[in-house]
């Protein structure tokens, strides 16, 4: 999904993101609107004015689980997360 959005205009990267059929593109979506959010809250600036520069998935920290498995064993689980960075820029 990265690459998708790389580079857009916010208004073809929200298309594309309502648009596509995977379910990380709901996570996408909603951290692209909060991204807006704040640049129009925190630095004045016109939300459809904006252009993605910049789209990042990260590794997050592992939570490590175990599940019992059979003759008193135990197999572990690894649950990995990611960290999501979106950055905006005003368009030239």
């Amino acid at each position: 999904m990265c690459d998708h959005i790389r580079g857009k205009d916010v208004d073809e990267a929200r298309a594309i993101l309502a648009h596509t059929q995977r379910a990380v593109a709901r996570d996408w979506s909603k951290l692209l609107e909060s991204a807006i959010a704040n640049a129009e809250h925190n630095h004045e600036l016109v939300g459809e004015d904006l252009k993605v520069l910049s789209v990042t998935a990260d590794e997050g920290p592992t939570l490590k689980r175990f599940q019992p498995r059979a003759m008193g064993r135990a197999t572990k689980i690894r649950k990995r997360t990611s960290h999501l960075t979106i950055t905006l820029t005003p368009k030239d």
